[in-house]
């Protein structure tokens, strides 16, 4: 059992550099909309919550959105390795640039981080694919721990950058996020050796999908039929981020606004809160990979995962109605912390049900040649997703918090439900691939 549990080494040398990416990621990603609508005088933006709404939205998204670039980049140019080297690069500036207080700096670091983390983001999630043979029944449980490293990152990131962002000085916050970057370049280039079996074998598949076979037509058909899966996982992943990303953008404005900010007298910045649900997912995530090696041939299936996902992500919004009411019945009442922290730990749940699955259901049904280039097209559910966060919370200001939040639960439930009805279709799809 230990031996068949025992992951590659290179697996911790992605865990890492994926750990510190995200730290810089949402540690700045925790402050940005609360950055833009602080007045002037504070250091801030000063814009309106509609309009930081709606480029906190337009910023979430294109960073996903550029993924699709990054896989071509990497597909048909110089590799998985060296463009996530240079993604990173390309973010750590970013972040440095923001840290000058000029507005167009501003603007020009949000792009140089949407281009680095296209580069960065569906190259290393490949290379965590790559590190396992066709078939392994470790791969989905490798997603969940590299998830884990996603989330370490998460988690102190808003701590750290947050604090200082909010506390001590906006810019000094968006240059934290930039050191957190060049610690996970350092854990890269260190690393390399470790991951040279992923960059072979890579290789060597694109060599061997491009030799021609006698059973051709049959192996485009069950191609075909595979991407269709991979589209269908894509729509319902895409309703899934539109509600699960309004951590950073209408819950966010929820806690600034409207949640007590102290626990047995001790103040804290709002921006913690985007280290809640991270801290829920480093709990579970290890809890989780165990189950499903243990539930072996029981485990659900990728399409019953991704339906838990969506049942999750509307019971958290559902659970929050209450809180909401309560917050807007007048008479300036602050909501307690843990209804946020309860409903994050709800939506984690899901999220751990559907985004490493879903990590993983690409490496094993994309085609080798275009994996890189499929992973970026399914980020861009999460770029859609971000996206419809950032419209929703442009509504935070002329729609009451209960019927907002209402409205979220239903679209997610009402989805979860849909997608529980096609979950055996979509298995026939996949091929036999769970």
């Amino acid at each position: 059992m230990a031996e068949r549990i025992r992951h590659p080494r290179g697996l911790s040398t992605l865990f890492f550099t994926e750990m510190w990416e995200r730290f810089s990621y949402y540690g700045m990603r925790a402050f940005l909309i609360l950055y833009m609508v602080a007045p002037v005088a504070r250091g801030g933006l000063g814009f309106a919550d509609v309009d930081a709404a709606s480029i906190y939205g337009t910023y979430t998204g294109s960073v996903w959105a550029a993924a699709i670039l990054g896989g071509l980049v990497a597909d048909r140019g110089i590799g998985q390795y060296r463009s996530v080297l240079l993604g990173g690069i390309i973010i750590a500036a970013g972040h440095f640039t923001l840290a000058f207080k000029a507005l167009p700096a501003f603007y020009t670091g949000l792009a140089l981080i949407v281009i680095g983390t296209g580069l960065l983001k569906p190259n290393v999630s490949t290379l965590v694919g790559s590190l396992y043979e066709e078939g392994d029944a470790r791969r989905d449980a490798g997603f969940s721990i590299f998830y884990m490293g996603i989330n370490l990152g998460a988690f102190f990131g808003p701590l750290i950058a947050g604090y200082l962002a909010q506390r001590v000085d906006w810019h000094i916050g968006f240059a934290c996020a930039g050191v957190g970057m060049l610690l996970g370049l350092t854990q890269y280039v260190i690393g390399r050796d470790r991951l040279r079996p992923a960059i072979e074998k890579l290789a060597a598949r694109r060599t061997t999908e491009a030799a021609p076979s006698a059973h051709h037509a049959e192996e485009q058909t069950r191609m075909w039929k595979r991407m269709l899966a991979v589209a269908i996982f894509f729509v319902f992943a895409s309703l899934f981020w539109g509600a699960y990303e309004q951590g950073g953008s209408t819950l966010n404005l929820f806690a600034d606004r409207y949640t007590r900010l102290s626990v047995f007298g001790f103040s804290f910045p709002s921006s913690w809160f985007q280290s809640v649900q991270a801290g829920w997912v480093i709990i579970l995530a290890p809890v989780m990979a165990w189950v499903w090696i243990r539930l072996g041939r029981h485990e659900p299936s990728s399409p019953a995962k991704f339906a838990l996902g969506l049942l999750f992500a509307g019971l958290s919004f559902l659970f929050l109605v209450p809180a909401a009411r309560l917050a807007q019945s007048g008479g300036g009442t602050m909501v307690g912390p843990l209804w946020l922290v309860i409903s994050y730990f709800i939506v984690e749940i899901g999220e751990l049900a559907l985004s490493p699955v879903g990590l993983s259901v690409v490496t094993k049904l994309a085609p080798a040649r275009i994996v890189g280039l499929t992973m970026g097209l399914w980020f861009l559910s999460n770029a859609v997703g971000n996206k419809l966060a950032g419209w929703t919370a442009g509504f935070f200001s002329t729609l009451p918090l209960p019927t907002l939040f209402g409205y979220v639960a239903a679209v997610t439930l009402v989805s979860a439900a849909i997608l529980g009805v096609l979950v055996k279709p979509i298995r026939g799809l996949m091929g036999g691939i769970r």
